[in-house]
């Protein structure tokens, strides 16, 4: 059932101030978080990822989204331009898709070599197991989308000038493939859905109610405490001793088109 709006907008709302405690809490005790955000195309991945961070600090919370790989990076170890955006002490990093391309796309689409595939399928969990090892909070996320809801969603993003950049040529031949994708996803929750690294299915085809459950499970991964900050106390202003503002017309000021709009608005009324 579809979460009303109002009760949507005030959850969020809540969750988000949650959000805040939690990243003062990863700053102040120096924890280093990594979550994975990944799913079929249109699943709602982004949307999900700019509610958790909107109300973040950037400096200490930071999404990476990695374009296709170089040249140089295609002959490293495959994980090795993954393993630049870590995070440090203190640091949260959200992974718009991951190394689990080379599992899904990578497999799907035959931009790597059967070898190549099942030795990441091996790697893997050995991999985050020395991530969380070293001190690393893992949590990974499968955004579950149907076939007729993703279908909608690209409908819409083909329809819509402001969402056409959401659609490449790879997500449009990914549709005609979509039960490959299907088998792709199950290997690769045979293999990687382990103990200590599991994955949390979201059920995503009513974005609402994705996007509360994703928060509300997120802030229940990681203990955290409130931290008594020092309050603020906003200083008087500094007295005006002689100094004179240069005149308005001195400077360059964009067009006011707002208020334009404004007086148009009011005309038609």
């Amino acid at each position: 059932m579809k979460l009303p709006k109002k009760v949507y907008l005030k959850e969020l709302s809540d969750l988000q101030k949650e959000l805040v405690k939690l990243q003062e809490w990863v700053v102040h005790t120096g924890l280093k978080v990594v979550v994975i955000f990944e799913g079929r195309d249109a699943a709602g991945k982004g949307g999900a990822i700019k509610r958790i961070t909107e109300s973040l600090n950037p400096r200490t919370c930071r999404v990476v989204a990695l374009p296709k790989p170089t040249e140089k990076e295609v002959s490293q170890w495959y994980f090795q331009r993954y393993v630049a955006h870590l995070p440090s002490s203190g640091e949260m990093v959200l992974f718009d898709r991951s190394w689990y391309n080379r599992a899904g796309v990578e497999r799907v689409m035959g931009f790597c070599t059967d070898d190549e595939y099942w030795e990441f399928l091996k790697s893997v969990p050995e991999f985050e197991d020395m991530l969380i090892r070293s001190g690393i909070t893992l949590i990974k996320y499968w955004f579950s989308v149907s076939d007729e809801e993703q279908e909608k969603r690209f409908q819409d993003r083909i329809n819509d000038e402001t969402k056409n950049w959401k659609l490449s040529e790879m997500d449009l031949e990914a549709r005609s493939r979509w039960v490959e994708y299907s088998k792709a996803k199950d290997v690769m929750f045979q293999y990687t859905d382990t103990k200590t690294s599991p994955w949390y299915v979201i059920e995503s085809d009513i974005k609402r109610n994705a996007r509360i459950n994703c928060i509300s499970h997120l802030l229940s991964k990681i203990p955290y405490e409130d931290i008594e900050n020092k309050k603020l106390i906003l200083p008087e202003r500094q007295e005006n001793s002689g100094y004179v503002r240069p005149p308005i017309d001195s400077m360059t000021y964009v067009p006011d088109v707002a208020s334009k709009l404004a007086k148009i608005t009011q005309s038609k009324k």
